[in-house]
C-alpha cells in the first residue's frame, strides 16, 4: 500500500460636515450646494478605500462597476451599473437558450488613491473572470489571463497616477476558443467577472502575490504523524527595497489563539525563504470528526517593523488509498461518499455570493457527505475554506472536459492549449496548496479518443502535478473502460449511469467487481452516478422513463439511488462514491425534463428551494442525527387506491397512521427504509402521518394526498 501524507497546510472614517447656521437664506443655499458638491466628491474619492478590508487585508473592489457589451463601440456605449460578482448570461439557462451568449463584455471602474499609498506597491487581484480577461490601467495594457476559474494578479503600481482619477478597464470574453479550457462540457460557461476583485497594498519589500496569484506561502509537509509534524514553510518574496536586515517570522497558533511556536530566520535569498518547523504532538485535522485548524502568521520583518504578513489556516493530516480497502485518514478507514458540485444557481449563474456558498455547504452538511468532487473546474476561494472548516475530503480538478455523449473534442494537440492546461493546473495547485481538505488533483473528465490521442499529454500533465505537489494523489473521471486511461493517474474513477443511460442499477456492482478483478492493484472509484428528476412529475405504478424525454418522475430518481447505493455501499474497495449532482444546473445542450437547458440530476432544484426525495434517502443512510421523512410527499393527486407508503429514517422502526388509524410499527431495512405495502386510500383527502421514536427523541412527519 502506497502512503501519501499531506500537510495542509481599514476603513477610512468619513467626517460628517455640517454647514454653519446662516442668517442669510440665500447664502445658506449657496453654501449648502457647495457642501453637497464637496461631500459628493469626497465620497467618490474615498469610495475605493472606505470599504472594509477583507480578512486577508485586501480591499474589495466589487461595487460601482460600469458594464457594456464590447461590440457597443459607440462614443457613448449603453452602460449599466453592476456589482461583482457579475455575469451577463445568468438567466439564459432557465430560458432554455442553447446558443447562449458567448462574446466579450467590458467592465470599467474609477479609482482614486490614498495619498499615503504614493510610496506603496499596488496589485490588482481577481478571483476569477470567465474566460479570458485583458486588463488595462488608464487605457494602457497591463496583462492578460486565460482561464475563467483560477485567480490572477497584476502589479499596477507604475501605471497609476496620484491626485487624479484612474480608470480600470477589464475586457472579458467567454467566446469559444480552441486554446482555452474547457473546449466542451455538459455545463454553461458564464461570461464576466464572476468572482470578487480586490486591491492589495504592499510595501516595497513584500511576500509576493504574483506567484500564480497564490498567497506566496506554502506549508510543505515533510512528515506528519500523531507524534509530530515536520513542516517546511516556503515563502515567495518580491523585494524592491533594501535587502539588509530583512527577516522572516512564522508564528503558529491554536484555533483558540494560543501560541504554539515562533521561528525567525534571516532572509538570504531575494526570491524565496525557507523555514523548518517542528510541531510536537499535533492536533490532527481529522475530517468531519474533528476538522481542527491551526492559524499561521507569516511576517516579513524590516528590523523590528512588519513589512508584510500573510495569514493561513493549516490542517495537519496524512492519508492513503488502498486498492482493497479504500481511503484512510490519519491511519483510520474513512468511507468517502459525497456529491459533485457546480457553481451555478438559478438567476446568478456562476456569480455566487458568500451566502450562496453557505447555502450549498449547509446542504452538503445536512445530507451527511464526507467528501466532495468540485466539478469541473477550480472553484471559489471561500468554498475551499468552507470545506476545510467542515472537514470534507475534496477532489478538485481542472476544466479539461470532454463532450461525454455529445460531439466535439475535449482535447486537441494544440501547443497553446497544452501550455494553457499546464498553467491552469499549476494555478490550481499553488492557489490551493494549503487547504487540508484537498487530497486529490483531478486531471480530466470524460475525454474521448476520437480526436487527437490525449494519453501522451495526460502523462505530461501528471508530471506537472507531481512536480508541483508530490504529497497528493492524481485522479480522473473517465467513462470509457479503456486500459490507456486507467494507467495515467494514481487513482482511477468512472462516471457510470446504470439505470439511466442504459442497463439496470444492479449492473453497477457487476461492473465494479469486473474492474476490480481486472485492476486488483489500482484503487477505483465511481466519480458520477445519477438520474434526472422533476419534483413536479410523478408516476405510480412506476415505469422507467426515457433519459432524453420530458417526463422525469421524481420516484425513478429515488429508486435509482436506492439501488445504486445498495451496490456501492457493500464494496469497501471503492475508494470514493460521488453522486451526480448536488443541485440542478444550467446546460444549454439539454432538451429534456421540465425545462430545456437544465441538467435535472440534482438532489436539490436549481434555485435550492426544493429538496428532492433522494436527498433524504442519503440523509437517512449517511447520518446518525435522528430523522424521518415520508417519500412521494409531492405526489398529492392520486388515482390508484392501493399504494405503498415508504419512509426514510435512521430510527430502528416507525409507525404509520393513515387518517388517524394506525397501520402498525415496522422495522427499517438495511437501507433505512420502512415500507408499508398495499395501503388503501379513501376518496378525497388522506392524511399520512409517520411517527418514529426512541428513549430520547420522538419525531413525526406528515403529508396529505388526494384520491380522485
Amino acid at each position: 500500500m502506497r502512503s501519501h501524507r499531506v500537510l495542509i497546510q481599514c476603513s477610512a472614517a468619513r467626517e460628517k460636515i455640517r454647514p454653519k447656521q446662516l442668517n442669510n437664506i440665500n447664502m445658506g443655499k449657496k453654501l449648502l450646494f457647495i457642501y453637497i458638491l464637496i461631500s459628493a466628491l469626497m465620497i467618490a474619492r474615498i469610495r475605493v478605500y472606505a470599504q472594509d478590508r477583507n480578512p486577508d487585508g485586501s480591499i474589495p473592489l466589487n461595487d460601482n462597476w460600469s458594464f457594456y457589451f464590447t461590440y457597443d463601440v459607440r462614443p457613448k456605449p449603453n452602460l449599466s451599473k453592476v456589482t461583482l460578482p457579475h455575469t451577463w448570461n445568468a438567466n439564459e439557462a432557465k430560458a432554455g437558450k442553447m446558443n447562449y451568449t458567448r462574446q466579450s463584455g467590458t467592465y470599467i471602474k474609477k479609482l482614486f488613491l490614498k495619498p499615503e499609498w504614493a510610496n506603496k506597491r499596488v496589485f490588482l487581484y481577481f478571483e476569477g473572470a470567465n474566460s479570458v480577461a485583458d486588463v488595462f490601467i488608464n487605457q494602457k495594457f497591463t496583462g492578460e489571463h486565460k482561464g475563467g476559474y483560477t485567480r490572477f494578479c497584476f502589479e499596477i503600481t507604475d501605471q497609476l497616477v496620484f491626485n487624479q482619477e484612474n480608470t480600470i478597464t477589464v475586457q472579458v470574453s467567454n467566446a469559444y476558443r480552441m486554446d482555452v479550457l474547457p473546449l466542451s462540457g455538459d455545463f454553461n460557461v458564464y461570461g464576466g467577472i464572476h468572482r470578487p476583485v480586490a486591491l492589495l497594498i504592499k510595501e516595497k519589500n513584500c511576500i509576493s502575490p504574483l506567484d500564480h496569484a497564490s498567497s506566496g506561502v506554502y506549508f510543505v509537509q515533510k512528515r506528519v504523524s500523531k507524534q509530530s509534524a515536520a513542516v517546511e514553510a516556503q515563502v515567495k518574496l518580491s523585494l524592491k527595497g533594501h535587502h539588509q536586515g530583512l527577516k522572516l517570522r512564522t508564528t503558529l497558533f491554536t484555533n483558540a489563539g494560543a501560541k504554539v511556536l515562533t521561528k525567525t530566520t534571516d532572509i538570504t535569498n531575494d526570491s524565496v525563504a525557507y523555514q523548518q518547523l517542528l510541531i510536537d504532538k499535533p492536533h490532527l485535522w481529522n475530517g468531519k470528526e474533528d476538522p481542527y485548524l491551526y492559524h499561521a502568521r507569516v511576517e516579513l520583518l524590516d528590523g523590528n517593523r512588519v513589512s508584510d504578513s500573510v495569514n493561513e489556516e493549516i490542517g495537519f493530516r496524512y492519508f492513503s488509498v488502498d486498492a482493497q480497502n479504500g481511503f484512510f485518514l490519519n491511519g483510520k478507514y474513512l468511507d468517502l461518499h459525497g456529491l459533485g458540485r457546480h457553481e451555478d444557481v438559478e438567476g446568478k449563474g456562476s456569480a455566487l455570493t458568500a451566502a450562496d456558498e453557505d447555502t450549498d455547504i449547509n446542504l452538503i452538511k445536512k445530507i451527511g457527505a464526507t467528501a466532495l468532487r468540485l466539478t469541473h473546474y477550480p472553484q471559489g476561494k471561500y468554498f475551499y475554506e468552507l470545506c476545510d472548516r467542515n472537514g470534507l475530503i475534496v477532489w478538485t480538478e481542472i476544466p479539461l472536459v470532454g463532450p461525454g455523449g455529445y460531439t466535439g473534442p475535449g482535447y486537441i494537440a494544440n501547443p497553446l492549449l497544452q501550455q494553457h492546461a499546464k498553467d491552469v493546473l499549476v494555478e490550481l495547485i499553488r492557489q490551493n496548496y494549503n487547504h487540508p481538505s484537498i487530497c486529490f488533483w483531478g486531471l480530466f473528465n470524460e475525454l474521448k479518443l476520437d480526436y487527437d490521442d490525449p494519453i501522451p499529454f495526460l502523462t505530461a500533465l501528471k508530471k506537472v502535478a507531481k512536480k508541483e505537489d508530490p504529497t497528493r494523489l492524481t485522479t480522473c473521471a473517465s467513462f470509457l473502460d479503456n486500459d490507456s486511461f486507467n494507467e495515467v493517474t494514481d487513482l482511477i474513477a468512472w462516471n457510470k449511469y446504470y439505470g439511466w443511460y442504459g442497463g439496470v442499477p444492479d449492473d453497477l456492482g457487476k461492473w465494479a467487481d469486473k474492474m476490480h478483478r481486472k485492476y486488483p492493484l489500482k484503487p477505483i472509484a465511481v466519480s458520477e452516478y445519477g438520474a434526472g428528476a422533476s419534483p413536479y412529475k410523478h408516476a405510480y405504478p412506476l415505469v422507467r422513463p426515457s433519459a432524453g424525454g420530458k417526463f422525469h418522475p421524481e420516484e425513478w430518481q429515488t429508486l435509482f439511488h436506492e439501488k445504486n447505493w445498495e451496490q456501492l455501499n457493500t464494496r469497501k474497495y471503492i475508494w470514493g462514491k460521488f453522486i451526480w449532482v448536488l443541485a440542478d444546473f444550467g446546460s444549454a445542450i439539454r432538451d429534456e425534463g421540465d425545462d430545456n437547458g437544465i441538467n435535472d440530476k440534482g438532489l436539490v432544484t436549481y434555485d435550492r428551494k426544493i429538496v428532492k426525495d433522494a436527498f433524504y434517502f442519503y440523509k437517512a443512510n449517511w447520518n446518525t442525527e435522528p430523522m424521518v421523512y415520508i417519500t412521494e410527499r409531492r405526489f398529492t393527486d392520486r388515482t390508484v387506491t392501493a399504494t405503498a407508503i415508504k419512509v426514510y429514517t435512521n430510527f430502528p422502526d416507525a409507525e404509520l397512521f393513515l387518517n388517524g388509524v394506525s397501520f402498525g410499527r415496522k422495522s427499517a431495512d438495511s437501507l433505512h427504509r420502512v415500507i408499508w405495502d398495499n395501503i388503501l386510500l379513501k376518496n378525497g383527502s388522506n392524511t399520512v402521518r409517520v411517527v418514529a421514536q426512541n428513549q430520547n427523541v420522538k419525531l413525526e412527519d406528515s403529508c396529505i394526498w388526494m384520491l380522485k
